[in-house]
Order: structure tokens, then sequence, then C-alpha cells
């Protein structure tokens, strides 16, 4: 049926067939398109006693328990309620039966994916009762756009129509006699305009305030409404009786032309940690970030923003500071609840403080700074992508109105986010006692020129503050670690045969072992941390006839189970990555595949993917060959347990042998490596001792000990992602998927550099990883052996972040890995817990041409989308196991101080590594703890020096410098403010620094 066909029909005939929409074409040309719809008169209502459906949905009264609806309703949410109210939608208490239209889910996949995908998520949660109806594809609820009508408005039209059609459908269709109730399907609209025109027409409806209000659980549920429609309104028109304290942000369109021609610059906002009023934009152009100074510069960004900055002229450049300014304490007398005073009543302890803070530093920098530390300095102009999201906070008990902390009356509260480099949010609750004592989850709704303060709504409270179950659930929710169960569609992709499946036997006609190598005769092993179940991989070598030693590497073949395009594959690139807590272990796969049947455990076959090579006995490589494989692992071990055995040589067993040679060729691959320029770098690593996995209490914190065995794995572990980048490159050299680390910019090294040189007279070069490598080596004192160690922990956060990358995307130049001193890299080794190594089997295997390479690993644009998801995932990953350590190391000093029921001192070597105007940051490592010493009196401070001078209590001077070893008592207290339990740091030696 041709368009113009369907334009000549008459408007009502039209309605049956057409559906019109725009597009832009590649040389930005905006065409009118026009498709066909065919309407339908059978579409399922839903209802019960209604409707046809062989699974209807809603009860045929609906919700029978909201007061102003004593004869039942269901409630029809238009596409804002979605859009900001989503929080509310999924809480457990609201509960009404809901109808959602085609509608309005796909004007929310039109405006937001991710509220798409959580609206989605919603349609599957046990307990919620909710029937989608395709209203565009009925013939009497479906509506076309008129001349004059906008795409907003025809929606809305939409909407209305369908409330009124499902209204009347019911009356007709329940046989309702004379005088019989029935009941109500009410339109939920927060736009004013919509509830106007649905009044005019007779329709039901109600704002989501007036209808949450009449709920039984309303004094909950009010809390959780965002501030939007209604709300935002009036708050709009009482905040405009205040002044500004923010300018306001230019028009986007102004934003990106000015980022376009280079008047503005883009980049994403990084808060400072240790200074409130200061933080960052990282830009390209420049060679050091653009710093903020203040927080009307700042211009409510809050961390993680992409924002537009206006860059100050040179002569305005200055370095960034040098004091801690804690926000805490700064703003610990501002009221949540005078919103008048704190613009109208002049200025406010906590703006004095600030003020303040910002004169002195002004007055010290001019006396003080250097010109090579300073940096650009600017404004942000405007917000291009906000990064609100849901954030973890405590109540900050201040902040409670003093005659109602034990009333439900609605006030305005203060919660503070766990994350320090975020700003505190108000919010307006009627369950602030109550919340004192708990850990909750806020969402920013908005952030007004005239507040101070970004306002939001609570969400749900997730338990008593310093409870593991309350912190573990809120670091993975800060972190954003998917963490629910895998549902039903997931499970069913496991294998039927459940735990009981195995290997078959071996058979040509067996489609598993087609093309597969017998390798079950191979003196194999695994070796890994203690306790250890999902094992990726396991290793093999012997001597060959030629002098020459085979070794081999063996991957659990985890793509055999998860084949793509199904529901598994699908959780599995959501999730990313397995999430290790100290606690527990959330998963990427179901752990049938994880802990049993892809995890290589000993004296069982399982399949494996095999990188097996022929090197000489200097560990140069002859050969290398790929292969599917089924292996019987001989033993799994610890790394102790390999070294054990690897030393004594009382043992002269195949499996010992084998471990041996493995231990020689990594000692020379890594020799080549480092010639080659990698480097040797650190990490803080402990390892925390619990009571018991049931009660899951740490008693202790000690260093992670480290063996020769760690080595060989890492080694070979190498040598095999190395080896498959190779190969998957070269035969799919525009989607292979690859890791990279950059070279890190040389001002990233400036502050370490200077360091050095100045209090250890070392040199340090980084034109190269090859020159660092020299450098960090010589980096050695005698007298302290653990002071290499610090200098290259502080290398290691002067590097930028590996990520995965899709090789079309990116020049070949820079596929190198920077700190491997290699040209190439991928991730192979460990698919149970990462996908991107899933995503690298299959193109291995079809590389090899074991397997067809499935069609979406043939898309570039579909590999950037999926690694760009992978490596966020990543790095959040990384940051929720970094916080687990970092609460139960808290709790294992905690209990350490509380040994045999006395308190007793703990009391560690630390090394300096910061100094500031008021303080000292330290670094414990054999805590792997890393704290601030603040001092209350004045002290010298020689920003030259990098060093603080300070009185003891007889009057004598002691200066302390960065790399200096002091010892300091460490205490666990739990805030008063905030009720987060937080280490504390006091310098107990050259200097106690208790009443400093």
């Amino acid at each position: 049926m041709s368009a113009i066909t369907i334009l000549k029909r008459p408007l009502d005939e039209g309605v049956q067939v057409q559906r019109k929409f725009f597009r832009k074409t590649a040389k930005g040309k905006v065409v009118k398109v026009l498709r066909e719809r065919y309407l339908r008169d059978d579409i399922a209502c839903g209802i019960q006693g209604i409707c046809t459906s062989a699974n209807p949905s809603l009860p045929s009264r609906g919700d029978l328990t909201h007061p102003s609806f004593p004869d039942g309703h269901f409630i029809l949410p238009d596409t804002n309620v979605f859009l900001h109210q989503m929080d509310l939608m999924e809480s457990e208490p609201f509960n009404a039966p809901i109808i959602l239209l085609q509608t309005v889910m796909e004007e929310v996949r039109h405006r937001s994916l991710p509220l798409f995908n959580r609206l989605k998520s919603l349609t599957k949660i046990d307990g919620k009762t909710m029937w989608i109806f395709y209203n565009e594809f009925n013939a009497e609820t479906a509506v076309v756009r008129q001349g004059d009508e906008t795409p907003n408005d025809r929606n809305d039209r939409g909407i209305r129509n369908a409330t009124a059609w499902y209204n009347t459908y019911i009356k007709n269709h329940l046989r309702v006699k004379q005088g019989q109730s029935f009941p109500t399907v009410i339109l939920i609209t927060d736009d004013v305009e919509n509830r106007r025109r649905a009044e005019m027409e007779r329709i039901s409806c109600l704002s989501v305030r007036q209808y949450v209000a009449g709920m039984k659980s309303a004094d909950s549920l009010l809390d959780i409404i965002a501030a939007h429609g209604e709300d935002q309104i009036e708050s709009t028109a009482a905040s405009g009786r205040r002044p500004a304290l923010y300018p306001d942000y230019l028009p986007r369109g102004t934003l990106l032309a000015g980022v376009k021609n280079g008047t503005f610059y883009q980049g994403f906002f990084a808060a400072n940690p240790y200074n409130y009023l200061e933080g960052t934009v990282n830009v390209p152009t420049f060679a050091k970030p653009v710093l903020l100074v203040g927080r009307e510069n700042m211009n409510r960004s809050v961390e993680g923003d992409i924002v537009a900055v206006e860059v100050f002229p040179e002569a305005e450049w200055k370095a960034p500071g040098d004091e801690v300014v804690d926000q805490e304490a700064a703003l610990k007398n501002d009221d949540a609840d005078d919103s008048e005073a704190e613009h109208e009543t002049g200025e406010t302890a906590a703006r004095l403080e600030e003020r303040k803070l910002l004169q002195r530093e002004v007055r010290e920098r001019a006396l003080a700074e250097r010109a090579k530390e300073k940096q650009p300095t600017g404004k942000v102009v405007g917000v291009i992508k906000r990064n609100w999201r849901t954030y973890v906070c405590h109540i900050d008990r201040a902040s409670l109105t003093t005659d109602v902390r034990t009333s439900t009356a609605q006030q305005s509260v203060f919660a503070t986010p766990v994350e320090r480099r975020l700003p505190r949010i108000r919010i307006r609750t009627r369950q602030a006692p109550s919340l004192v004592d708990q850990k909750i989850l806020v969402t920013i709704d908005r952030w007004d020129t005239n507040s101070r303060y970004p306002e939001g709504h609570f969400v749900r409270a997730l338990g008593r503050v310093e409870s593991k179950e309350a912190e573990t659930e809120s670091l993975l929710l800060e972190f954003d670690v998917p963490y629910r169960p895998f549902g039903r569609a997931i499970l069913d992709c496991l294998p039927s045969e459940g735990e009981q499946w195995i290997v078959p036997p071996k058979s040509d006609d067996d489609p598993v072992w087609r093309g597969r190598a017998d390798l079950r005769g191979l003196d194999i092993c695994s070796i890994d941390p203690p306790g250890c179940q999902d094992i990726d991989d396991a290793l093999h070598a012997r001597l060959l006839p030629n002098g020459n030693i085979e070794a081999g590497v063996h991957i659990a073949d985890v793509s055999h189970f998860v084949p793509p395009d199904t529901p598994m594959d699908t959780e599995a690139a959501a999730r990313g990555t397995t999430v290790y807590l100290v606690d527990k272990r959330i998963d990427m796969l179901p752990s049938l595949l994880g802990t049993n049947l892809c995890s290589l455990r000993p004296h069982v076959e399982r399949l494996a993917f095999s990188a097996i090579w022929e090197l000489t006995p200097d560990a140069e490589i002859v050969d290398v060959r790929f292969t599917k494989s089924v292996i019987a692992s001989k033993s799994a071990f610890t790394y102790e347990e390999a070294q054990i055995r690897k030393d004594d040589l009382s043992l002269t067993d195949d499996l010992t042998n084998a471990i041996r040679l493995l231990n020689i060729l990594a000692i020379k691959l890594k020799a080549a490596r480092m010639k080659a320029g990698a480097l040797n770098l650190a990490s803080p690593e402990v390892k925390i001792h619990l009571d018991s996995p049931e009660s899951s209490d740490p008693i202790d914190v000690e260093q992670k000990e480290q063996h020769e065995t760690n080595s060989l794995v890492e080694e070979f572990m190498l040598l095999a992602n190395i080896s498959v980048a190779r190969k998957i490159q070269e035969t799919f050299p525009l989607t292979a998927v690859l890791r990279r680390h950059m070279a890190p910019p040389p001002t990233n090294f400036e502050k370490l550099q200077d360091l050095l040189l100045k209090l250890k007279g070392f040199h340090i070069d980084a034109s190269s990883s090859g020159a660092l490598a020299k450098s960090l080596d010589a980096c050695v004192d005698p007298d302290e052996p653990a002071f290499n160690t610090l200098v290259r922990i502080m290398a290691t956060r002067c590097m930028l972040s590996a990520e995965y990358f899709c090789s079309g995307s990116v020049s070949n130049d820079t596929f190198g890995h920077y700190g491997l001193a290699s040209p190439i890299y991928t991730h192979f080794t460990s698919p149970i817990r990462r996908y991107a190594d899933v995503l690298a089997h299959r193109q291995l295997s079809a590389a090899i041409s074991y397997t067809p390479l499935h069609a979406t690993l043939h898309s570039q644009s579909y590999v950037e989308k999926v690694l760009d998801v992978v490596n966020r995932r990543h790095r959040m990953a990384q940051m929720a196991g970094r916080a687990s350590v970092e609460f139960y190391v808290g709790l294992a000093v905690k209990a350490r101080g509380q040994r045999n029921g006395a308190a007793l001192d703990v009391i560690e070597d630390a090394f300096v590594i910061r100094a500031f105007r008021n303080g000292l940051a330290v670094f414990v490592s054999t805590l792997g703890l890393e704290g601030l010493v603040t001092f209350k009196k004045e002290i010298k401070f020689d920003a030259e020096a990098y060093s603080v001078t300070i009185q003891d209590r007889s009057g004598r001077e002691v200066t302390i410098s960065v790399f200096d070893k002091v010892r300091v008592k460490i205490t666990v207290e739990k805030d008063r403010n905030t009720q987060r339990a937080k280490v504390k740091m006091i310098l107990a030696s050259p200097i106690d620094s208790f009443e400093l």
C-alpha cells in the first residue's frame, strides 16, 4: 500500500492504518515517514472476568483498599510518572494494579534507556500486578497526530483516550446493572495541563501525591515521591523569592556549540576528596586538569557529571589547595529545615567558614605557589549529562529539628552520602527519627540556583549502620553491582542434568567431543589462592624428545555452556564481572557453572580451551596452538602448597617436576618482559582472618604473603593472553576484543618526581615504561626495606587505568599495554568471572574454525557497546572490593583493640605520603590502610619541602616530611553526625598528636 494512498484516505480511516514519524537523513535533512499500522479489535485488556486472555493479570475489581475508591480501581500512569517516580513504582508497599500502555513504554524508551530497562524489569517483579495494553494497535484506542499537535500532546491525548476507553469497556463488560458500582481506571499524572484536559473530558485523574496520600502506606510512600510536577512548581515559586547562589546554566545548544568551537571544554567533573571546595575536570587540551575553586565555580556539579567549563585567562591560573577542608566539619551548623535563613538572614556559620577558608587560601597561594604547579582554572557553565543516581547515605543527626525528634511530622534533614566527594542532600521525610541509625538510599531530584544543597527523596532503608548485612548491601548499591538472584529464564539455560552433568564418553559422533583434543592423560594441575572454588585455569609442562618443553594453559570452556543470544548470555554481559567481597562473591554466572561444571576441579573431567606452546629451554616460543579440549586435573594446589612441593627436593614425581619446569620457564619469561620494559608495580594487599564462614566476624588482618608460585601462574596467564590477542586480532582485525594500558601523561609523575628528588635524591624517568622500571628499581633505601614498595604503590597511582576496547575502534599504534610492555593484549584466562574473556573465547573458537562467529561479534558497534558496559562494571567491581576490604579492616582493627574484653591501643608503623597545611596523609602498609592525621593547633607548613613542623608538649620543634616513617594510633569510631564507622588516626611518634 503506497504512502500516497494512505494520505488520500479520510482521517477516520487513516486511524486504522497509518503511523507517522520523522527521520533525519545522513545529510541532516528531516523527512516524513509513513508506515502502515493494522489495528485489531481483539487486544486483551487483562482484567479477570472480562479478558479472554489465557493469563489474565488484573483482578476483576482491582484494588479495594484505597478509601477514595471503595468499589475498586486500577491506575493508569502516564509517561512522566515512570520517568520521575520509578523509585515509588518499584517500592514494595506500592502494590496498586497498574495498566501500562504501549504509548507510555515507547515514550519511556525514547526518553531514557536506563529507565526503560527498569520499567521492563518492573513488569516481571513478583508481587507487582501489571498489564501491558497495546493501545496503539487497538482499533478503539489508537490515535493519529493532528496537524497542529505536538508529539507530546498526541501521546497525552492517546493516554486519556485509553483511560476513557477502559472505564467504558469495564462498565459494558461487567454487566453492571442500574445502581450497581464498578471499578474505576484512574489516570495518574503530575502534568497539570493533562489533568485539566482529563477533567474536562470527565476522566478520573489524580496527581501522584494525591493518590499516594490516600494509601494505607502513605506515611512511608510519600517520602519516596520525587520532587517533580506540582511539588516542583510550588518549590520553584517559593525559591524564586530567594537570591541565587549559583549562576544559571547556559542553554544546551549554546553549550554544545561552545564545545564544538573551542569556547568551552567538556569533561567529567571530579571532586577533591580532601577539600570539598575544589574540583577538577580532565580536558585533553590541557596537560593538567582544569581546577575549579569554590562552590560557585563548581556550580552544582556532582561527581561523574559531564560538564562544560569556561577556562579563565592564564594570568588567573593557580595551584590546588594544600589544606584538608572537611565538608562535615565546615557545614555542621547548617539548618536543613530553614531554607529562608540560608538565604535571607545573612550568611550562615557555614557560609562564613567557607568564605574565610577561601580568603585564607587566596592569601597563602599568592605567597607560596610555584609557577610549575599552576594549572588551568575555570568555572562550570553548564551540565551536559547528569550522573545522578541512587546514593547510600546516613541521616545527619544534628539536622533533625529538636522538637520533632520522636514525631512523624514531615521535616527537612540532611542525608550525608557515604562517598565523601558528594554533597549533602536535603530530603523531606516523616521517618527521620527512625532513620537516624540506618543506612538509607537517597535519590537527587534537583539542584536549584538558590539552594546550597541538592534536593532529593528517600528511597528505602538498608539496615542499621555498622551491621555487616547493611554495609555489604550498601556498597553493592553504591558501586552499582547487580546482585539480584538469577531469574528463572537464566536458570533454564543450565544443563538439565544439573550437578549430575558429566563429560560424555569419548565418541566421534558426540557433538561435545567434535574437534576436541583428549588431554586427560597430561599431568595438569591448578594453583590458586586458598579456598578458591571458581577454578578458571590449570597448567601442565613436560619435556619433549627434542629437548624443548611443552607448556600448556587450560582455561574453562565457559562458552560451551553460555551460547550467544540467550538469557544467561544477556545477564552475564550486563553483570560484566564477578565481584569479590571479603565475605561473599557476587557471581557473573550461576554457581552451577562457576563453582562446578566450569570449575577445573581435580580428578574430574572438564571441558577446556587450551593454549599449548613449544618453548626452548630459554623460554623462547617455537610454536603455539589452540584447541578445544577435555582435561582431568590431577591436583588443585594453593600457592603455598605448590611452593612447598616445588622446594621439597625429596619429591620427584611427574607433577612436581612439571611445576618445577613451569617455574624455570616463568622466571625466564619474566626476565624477558622486564628487559623489554615491563613494570613491576605494587598495590596494598591484605588478608583478613574471619572467625568462621557463618559469622564472618573479622578477628585479624595481615599482609598477603607472596610466593614464587604466584609469579609462576601470572607469567603463564600473561603469555596465554598475549598469544590469544595476536590470534584473534589477525583473524578479526576490526572486532577483536582486546585490552590496552595507555602510557600516562608526563604530568602525572611531576609530583612524585619532585618528592623523590628533593627528599631522597632519586630521579624518576617516566619517558617510557622501560626507563620508569629502571628508575623504580633504583629507589632503594637500605635502612627501610619497605620504602621501594611504597614508591611502587605511589607510582601505580600515577598510572591510567587499563581498558577493554574493540580493535577496529582505535589505531593500531595505541593497542599496547604500557605496564606489561606488550604491543597487544587481551583477557582470555578467566571466563568464569569476566565477560570480556567469554567474548575472546568465542572469537578464538571461530579463529581456529571450531565454531562460526556469532553475527554480533562481526559488528564493531555491538562490541564497542558491550565493552563500554564491561569496562564500567570492572571499575565498579574493583571499587566495591576495596570498600569491602576497608570496612572489614576497620572491624578487624576494632576487634584487635578489644581483645580479652580489654581496650588495647592499636599502634602501627606508617609512611607519610602527603603533607597538608593542617595535617598528614599516612599509609599503613601492614593493614593496606590510608588515613588522615589532622592537627587542631597551628603548625608550620613548608610546601617546597613537603613537610610540617610541630611543637611537642615541651616546646621542642619536630619536622616530619613525606616518606618519613611514623607510628600512628588507630581507632575506629562512629561519627556523631553521620553515624558512620570510620578509622581515625592519631600521631603517636615522633610526637603524640592527641592534644595538637
